[in-house]
């Protein structure tokens, strides 16, 4: 008995080593097959921006600035939005200026225009287009924030927000969508943000005009997608950028402020590599959001008497540190 019992021992034994020196093999086989699935997918994702022609609005700073830098170095031509042209002109010596050894790059272009003259944009677009002949990418970035009370807020200032934020990059998108809907190709991107998805207490004029590009976008997605074209709705949440401080209050004066949730934001350059991302894996709906405004969206979509409620404790509580 104390025979056969050593020999089943021995048989398990050597079981176990056999079944161990072949399961390593395949192990490390399995990591490099999916190690390798990726790199050529990486490969395959970035070959989509070489030499593709990308439009950058609000170029000039923020985030437009770090798509500017992110976009350049993964091989686009870029062509360059804004109403500072110094502030552009300065952008493209710098993109110039950096040698990328792994691609070519291309020096931008630059085209000045203001987005809150809606009627002048079509003209502007032309411009564009005349750069390159086509847009294979173009990134609505451009936008402005707010910060207000509804009963203190004119109504010109809704205007004024609506104008950047939402009737500008409307306009744009219709002017150069033609032309990628002739070519059956092309992308268009938004930057929009999570209050796109939920409204915040004295945000109104802000999030009103995210909603409404959330909800164009949306619309435009399915309409295009029979000539082939992407839309990509990227909504992330705060981000560590000027937004605050050029922020429109009530009265339409700047709001000037650092805002705490705005200085512990995003950096800008880590939200322009998923926009690329999101361009490169023709993403639809882009959100970044840490784990509260995450369930703040839930909770809005699903359990809206416990969401107005929760909102409704931030109003008083806001207005309570303000009248302190």
């Amino acid at each position: 008995m104390l025979a056969e019992r050593g020999r089943r021992m021995l048989y398990k034994g050597t079981l176990v080593q056999i079944t161990s020196s072949n399961l390593l093999p395949l192990l490390l086989g399995g990591v490099g097959l999916i190690i390798l699935y990726r790199l050529l997918q990486r490969m395959k994702e970035r070959a989509y921006i070489q030499d593709a022609v990308v439009v950058i609005t609000g170029a000039s700073s923020g985030l437009g600035k770090d798509c500017a830098r992110v976009f350049h170095a993964a091989g686009a031509k870029l062509v360059l939005c804004g109403r500072d042209k110094q502030k552009l002109d300065e952008l493209t010596k710098e993109l110039t200026g950096m040698a990328n050894g792994k691609r070519k790059t291309y020096p931008p272009h630059v085209v000045t225009f203001d987005l809150t003259d809606v009627d002048s944009v079509s003209s502007s677009a032309e411009e564009i287009l005349n750069c390159y002949g086509q847009v294979d990418v173009l990134i609505n970035n451009a936008g402005i924030s707010y910060r207000g009370n509804i009963l203190e807020t004119t109504v010109s200032v809704d205007k004024n927000v609506m104008n950047i934020n939402y009737f500008g990059p409307v306009a744009l998108t219709k002017a150069i969508l033609p032309s990628m809907v002739q070519r059956r190709r092309g992308h268009i991107v938004v930057i929009s943000s999570v209050q796109g998805k939920i409204a915040i207490p004295f945000r109104s004029a802000y999030a009103a005009s995210k909603h409404a590009t959330q909800a164009f976008f949306d619309c435009l997605r399915a309409e295009v997608e029979q000539y082939q074209v992407q839309v990509s709705v990227i909504s992330p949440g705060y981000i560590h950028t000027n937004l605050s401080l050029n922020a429109l209050t009530g009265n339409g004066s700047k709001y000037g402020v650092m805002d705490k949730s705005t200085a512990e934001g995003y950096k800008p350059r880590v939200v322009a590599e998923a926009v690329l991302t999101a361009v490169c894996r023709k993403k639809k709906d882009v959100l970044m959001a840490g784990l509260l405004p995450t369930i703040a969206i839930y909770l809005r979509t699903l359990v809206p008497s416990l969401f107005f409620p929760i909102m409704a404790a931030r109003a008083k509580k806001e207005r309570k540190m303000k009248d302190n």
